[in-house]
């Protein structure tokens, strides 16, 4: 699994500058370049979410949609800002969740 993951990672940035390589629209190679660390950010950090597994299952949805968006960016030049940063909405729900009932893992110095 993290084979294809690192091959994915690969190819989307073959992909990139293959379309620069072809266009020479640096301004475009940029934001995407800016777009797709963004999505790997957030990649990383919703792996705070594995403890709730229908939330993290909803995180690799919504990561797999901002990938996509992130494609639509570059072959169609519609930036939809809302689809390729909507993985935030469950690291957001994650951390209200654990506002609201604790993290479970707490624990006392004393006791």
């Amino acid at each position: 699994m993290k084979g294809f993951i690192i091959l994915a990672i690969i190819l989307t940035l073959g992909i990139l500058f293959l379309y620069y390589s072809k266009t020479k629209n640096l301004k475009k190679l940029f934001i995407s370049l800016g777009t797709f660390g963004g999505i790997l950010a957030l990649a990383v950090a919703g792996n705070i979410t594995r403890q709730v597994m229908p939330l993290f299952i909803a995180h690799l949805i919504l990561l797999i949609f901002a990938w996509g968006g992130l494609f639509i960016y570059l072959f169609k030049d519609r930036y939809y800002w809302w689809i390729l940063f909507s993985p935030t909405v469950t690291i957001g729900l994650f951390l209200i969740m654990e506002l609201l009932t604790g993290s479970g893992h707490e624990y006392t110095i004393l006791g």
